[in-house]
């Protein structure tokens, strides 16, 4: 019964690790692609910015 438990335990254990490796590779691909397309957001942000400002609200 130990055996069983232990083993159940480890299981658990493992999973979580894996969790923790796709959510780091997510935030890692995150962070690249914000840095490749850091241009066209910056770009995109003051446009909307600059037509909010116009707008006069």
């Amino acid at each position: 019964m130990r055996r069983i438990m232990s083993s159940i335990s480890m299981s658990l254990r493992n999973k979580r690790g894996m969790e923790m490796v796709q959510v780091a590779i997510l935030v890692a691909i995150a962070v690249a692609v914000g840095i490749i397309f850091k241009g066209s957001i910056v770009d995109f942000v003051n446009r909307i910015f600059n037509a909010l400002d116009a707008a006069n609200f």
